[in-house]
């Protein structure tokens, strides 16, 4: 095949350091992967602290999910402004104070607003770390490797996230699982600054803020009217938020096309490949994400395992995505892309079905397996679609379409955090209890778990049974229906990415 490159790509895909670049970005990937996993592990610790009803509760879990979902776009277009580089070596800095601010919380809605503060934050990491693999690896074989990296290290750090988490809140308290960001954030910027090339949008246009504020009202209304209208159900308040959000993205649209250089192109939308990738991403962190939000709290609070054995527990997903994303984009060259996105998600959604039968007792090499089949699913699925996304579009709107990506995963777990918890949550709420059960034990089991340590032992004993009953009984009911989402989207994406094919070297 004739190269249609011009000489300066082949200077750049031998350009030397390129490999420790990608060091550098998926250190910023790890900051966020770690962050998020310890958070559903030091729950409980959080829960018996500050004392958060079940709904802040969920807003701990997911207001970060929402804010950083509504400024992914306008993040990412701003990176391919200004430069992905700078934004992010000063996003990586603000997400490191502001773990020590989540750290030191000490009620619950500072807690929440620290969580918020981290999104934003947060939301300058992923698409700069994806745009800048986009502009540093012109090579599609070596690019699938770098983006394969990307994704094994995410996955990495939701196993590194909990062993070390688990580890420190068995030796300190709950607040040091945050700042284990800190060195990794001052490593990440001091080598930064030395070896990653800058790379931005030759001409961008204007950041305009109009759009930008349509982008983050429409995301957080809709989020929060999804929320409030799973946990209460469609009241006017949450129809209200749902319709907001819905004329806020609609105007949004309509904006990016009339601005001739708009935040995000639409019609990259047009795009069945794009759009497949786009959809199959966020509906399987939906199918997913509410379950491993719970997930810690049924090994710890209903198993009784030990912080530091919770996170061990939970180690074959991450080896499984670690892997099948290092293996997911020569096994796409040599299959299909559908056959490799729709097999991953498929698997997912057997796993998710097989956890339908969890009890109290289960044996661990039920679930071990399970989120094995999870890991391997995920790694194969999530590394194909962000390289299908990345090679649909040209380098100087990197940033922006790995927004749409990032985007697209963290809307999902929000939707999965405020369903498929909901749905935990709902059928928690209603487990029969002894005469004298404080109203914080139906709250959440963390609470129900504080709330024994008060009670007379014969009361507590039965009041811890049968929580323990409920909550198991939300959680296979969420597997379920998370399972059902998964083989839907396995479907869906068999049809969207059909014709599909990764790129292959010039």
């Amino acid at each position: 095949m004739t190269s249609t490159l011009p000489a300066t790509t082949s200077e750049a895909v031998r350009r030397p350091g390129r490999w420790l670049a990608l060091a550098v970005l998926v250190l910023a990937v790890l900051l966020v992967a770690v962050d998020a996993t310890v958070l559903g592990l030091a729950t409980p610790y959080i829960s018996e602290d500050l004392e958060p009803s079940g709904t802040q509760l969920l807003w701990i879990g997911d207001v970060y999910s929402f804010v950083i979902a509504g400024l992914l776009v306008s993040m990412g277009s701003l990176g391919d402004r200004i430069g992905r580089k700078r934004i992010l070596l000063v996003g990586a800095t603000a997400f490191g104070l502001v773990s020590v601010l989540n750290a030191y919380a000490t009620t619950p809605e500072m807690m929440i607003a620290a969580r918020a503060l981290l999104g934003v934050a947060g939301a300058t990491l992923m698409p700069a770390t994806l745009a800048l693999i986009r502009n540093i690896f012109h090579d599609p074989r070596e690019r699938s490797l770098a983006v394969g990296v990307w994704g094994a290290t995410a996955s990495a750090g939701t196993a590194v996230g909990p062993i070390v988490g688990g580890f420190l809140l068995e030796h300190f308290w709950w607040g040091a699982v945050f700042l284990i960001n800190l060195p990794v954030m001052i490593v990440l910027v001091v080598v930064g600054l030395r070896t990653l090339p800058e790379s931005k949008n030759p001409d961008p246009g204007p950041w305009d803020l109009i759009s930008v504020a349509l982008s983050l009202v429409g995301m957080i209304a809709v989020v929060y009217a999804v929320k409030e209208a799973a946990s209460h159900g469609l009241d006017w308040g949450a129809a209200t938020a749902g319709l907001l959000g819905a004329a806020a993205l609609h105007g949004f649209v309509r904006r990016q096309l009339t601005l001739p250089k708009p935040l995000l192109d639409m019609r990259l939308f047009r795009r069945r490949g794009f759009s497949g990738a786009v959809l199959a991403d966020m509906l399987t962190v939906l199918g997913m994400s509410g379950l491993v939000f719970f997930l810690s709290q049924y090994l710890q609070l209903v198993q009784g395992r030990r912080p530091l054995e919770a996170g061990l527990a939970e180690l074959p997903a991450a080896v499984g995505a670690v892997v099948a994303g290092l293996l997911a984009g020569r096994v796409a060259r040599r299959y299909s892309v559908r056959a490799v996105v729709s097999g991953g998600l498929a698997a997912i959604g057997l796993a998710l079905a097989a956890l339908t039968t969890v009890g109290q007792s289960t044996g661990y090499p039920v679930l071990g397996a399970a989120l094995l089949a999870v890991g391997v699913g995920a790694g194969l699925s999530f590394t194909v679609t962000s390289d299908v996304i990345l090679s649909s579009v040209p380098k100087e709107q990197a940033g922006a379409a790995s927004a749409v990506s990032e985007t697209a995963y963290e809307l999902g777990a929000a939707l999965g955090i405020a369903v498929l918890g909901s749905i935990v949550t709902g059928v928690y709420r209603g487990f029969p209890s002894p005469a004298g059960t404080p109203d914080g034990a139906h709250e959440s089991l963390g609470g129900a778990v504080e709330a024994a340590a008060h009670m007379p032992s014969a009361a507590a004993g039965d009041m811890l049974a049968s929580a323990r009953t409920a909550f198991v009984d939300g959680l296979t009911l969420a597997s379920g229906v998370g399972a059902a989402v998964l083989l839907a989207t396995a479907a869906a994406a068999w049809f969207m990415l059909r014709g599909q094919r990764l790129e292959n070297s010039p």
